[in-house]
């Protein structure tokens, strides 16, 4: 080193070394407080985006007047203890298949009250369920236990006739459908 430099480093007090190890520290700090202050708004996004957990069936009535783009959560994520076997329908009003598959939903949700729980989610409406669901393509039909675990998912038309034996398959004895008829 010549004597010019060593003189310099000499007058200001601080070696070269010590300079970039302070540039280092203070990159370091910044970055720090860069991924602190991306974790803290992340969390935030999280928490705003968080939909309102509906409990009850008359709860998403009130779900969507709030502005919520999810009128369900999945039943596993439920204040209440589930008790009946669930088919969860997501789709849309405007969607053929869908439309051709109203009908056979609300025939099941009348002759399996009480056996079945039968929910139909139209994500066109409530986006954030299709996304809540791991929705690709509706109508999608996803077939819940008792507990709330997820046993089966159907993409596109589904009859009665194949909901009911894919239930049968699963090994959810729904009881005879003329029992409910009497009730």
């Amino acid at each position: 080193m010549s004597k010019e430099i060593r003189e310099k480093g000499a007058k200001s007090g601080v070696g070269t070394g010590t300079k970039i190890a302070i540039v280092l520290a203070l990159a370091v700090a910044v970055g720090a407080v860069i991924q602190a202050k991306r974790n803290t708004k992340g969390t935030t996004a999280e928490t705003k985006q968080q939909p309102s957990v509906v409990t009850q069936k008359g709860d998403q009535a009130n779900a969507r007047a709030l502005g919520s783009d999810q009128s369900t959560v999945p039943p596993q994520a439920k204040g209440r203890e589930e008790t009946l076997p669930r088919l969860v329908d997501l789709g849309a009003d405007k969607c053929i298949p869908c439309k051709m598959m109203a009908p056979i939903l609300d025939e099941l949700k009348k002759e399996y009250a009480g056996r079945m729980d039968v929910e139909v989610i139209d994500v066109w409406k409530h986006p954030g369920a299709g996304k809540q669901h791991g929705v690709r393509m509706i109508p999608t039909q996803i077939f819940f236990d008792a507990s709330g675990k997820e046993l089966y998912r159907h993409q596109g038309f589904y009859s009665k006739e194949d909901i009911l034996a894919k239930w049968k398959e699963l090994g959810v004895d729904l009881g005879d459908e003329n029992d409910s008829e009497s009730k």
